[in-house]
């Protein structure tokens, strides 16, 4: 107890000497017209360095006996190791003990499997060590380093400073704490609105992979359907029944409007089924002996005089769509509905749409094709012999090589249309547009409603086109 008291007088009187030297540093470098300070000694160094070198005053003993203070055995004088060592064991200590909450931190984060929330805890506690971390060093080490303090103030230099450099010293450190803080909350801000933006960018290319997966599941999905109903749909085609066969065209017609990619092979189908469906191929398991006579009859005035028969509602309903699905990007004559070799002797085929097909070498033998749409139709080498025409649309058409003998084509509109080499012999042309139409080395001897002038005027002749 002695001692304490003691050692605390002296440092007291040590403090008031130097507040009185100071004292008359000052006032003596006032009266020596300097302003004070460690800057008027600059006049008379030798006065400064005889008064600064004086020895303090020695705080007299106690009255009595000195009583010696008792000394602690070495093994519990561990306490008095120098503090320097003592910090500098305790910041090194501290900084590896970041390091490792930073490395395990950011392990656990990126390799440890685990919620999105535990990684990003993690990730924000390696970002905040280490922030803290570089703002420890900036204003601790870095700061006393860059204002030419290379060690921190031990208790005694603290004790011997005044009262007005305690208040600057204290402005400072509050300052610096202040700093400090809004450092801390600046690189927070910014580490958490790049977490965020982080965040925010997996979020959305999650989102987005799971919108493509989806998309491509519902893709999957429709082809399935459509792969089904297409199956279904074909298989109601064999049937016996003809309504159903019916239902199954018709179901092909909606199936090639929702899917447009199964549009060429819907109209493959309908055409294959026409082919095998007219008047003269027999149904399946059938003789040809049980074929209606527009087949079985030989051509000329027998065959004439029978009546025109209209196919089923199946084969009409196949001659009508499958055309009406082509389409004219397709290169070549892949768009075309195939018909070919078709036989539809004496058929009722009025109105009906044939644009664009392909009817080579088709038996249309007195067929009544009157209202008829065939513009852009392949009807070369087709057997038209008596059939009806009358106010048809053939524009474009290819008719090269046909047989239209004794064919009625009263107000039919045959502009630009291909007849070279066609056989026209006795056929009504009343009325007929003719405009462009290609009637090089056609056989026009004994034609109807129209002269050989008006013809020569309108068509394309040359030096093989009979009139005659």
């Amino acid at each position: 107890m002695y001692s304490r008291e003691y050692d605390r007088a002296l440092v007291n009187a040590r403090n008031a000497w130097s507040h009185r030297r100071d004292q008359c540093l000052k006032v003596s470098g006032q009266a020596r017209g300097g302003h004070g300070g460690m800057g008027a000694w600059v006049l008379d160094p030798l006065a400064y360095h005889r008064v600064r070198s004086s020895p303090p005053p020695s705080l007299p003993g106690p009255a009595g006996p000195l009583v010696k203070r008792p000394r602690l055995p070495r093994l519990l004088r561990l306490h008095r190791l120098p503090n320097r060592g003592g910090r500098a064991w305790r910041r090194l200590a501290g900084v590896v003990l970041a390091l490792a909450v930073i490395a395990g931190c950011t392990w656990a984060a990126v390799v440890v499997p685990g919620p999105d929330w535990a990684r990003w805890v993690l990730a924000g506690t390696a970002l905040t060590v280490a922030a803290g971390s570089v703002l420890a060093v900036l204003i601790g080490p870095a700061a006393r380093r860059l204002a030419g303090e290379n060690a921190p103030l031990s208790a005694a230099e603290r004790a011997q400073m005044t009262a007005t450099d305690r208040i600057k010293a204290i402005n400072a450190a509050r300052h610096t704490l202040v700093q400090a803080a809004t450092g801390l909350v600046v690189i927070g801000g910014v580490v958490f609105t790049t977490q965020g933006l982080w965040y925010t960018a997996e979020s959305l290319s999650t989102a987005r992979q799971a919108q493509l997966v989806a998309v491509q599941g519902q893709r999957l999905a429709e082809q399935g359907q459509i792969t089904d109903r297409y199956t279904k749909a074909v298989e109601q085609l064999g049937s016996a029944k003809t309504d159903v066969r019916l239902g199954g065209i018709y179901a092909l017609q909606r199936l090639a409007a929702d899917s447009p990619a199964t549009r060429t092979p819907i109209r493959q189908v309908l055409a294959a089924f026409v082919r095998g469906h007219d008047t003269c191929t027999p149904p399946p398991g059938q003789e040809t002996t049980s074929l209606p006579k527009q087949c079985t009859t030989p051509g000329g005035k027998s065959l004439a005089s029978l009546p025109s028969a209209r196919p089923g509602a199946d084969v009409l309903a196949a001659l009508a769509i499958a055309p009406a699905l082509s389409t004219r990007q397709a290169e070549g004559n892949a768009w075309r509905a195939d018909f070919s070799g078709v036989r539809f002797p004496r058929a009722n085929l009025s109105g009906t749409n044939l644009y664009g097909a392909k009817l080579r070498n088709a038996n249309l033998w007195g067929a009544d094709l009157s209202g008829a749409r065939m513009s852009y139709a392949d009807l070369s080498r087709a057997n038209l012999v008596g059939a009806k025409l009358h106010e048809a649309r053939v524009s474009f058409a290819n008719l090269s090589g046909a047989n239209l003998f004794d064919v009625d084509l009263s107000g039919a509109y045959l502009h630009t249309a291909d007849l070279s080499g066609a056989m026209l012999w006795s056929a009504n042309l009343r009325n007929a547009n003719l405009r462009s139409a290609g009637l090089r080395g056609a056989d026009l001897r004994d034609i109807r409603g129209v002269t050989a002038q008006e013809v020569r005027e309108k068509a394309v002749v040359n030096e093989f086109t009979r009139f005659s």
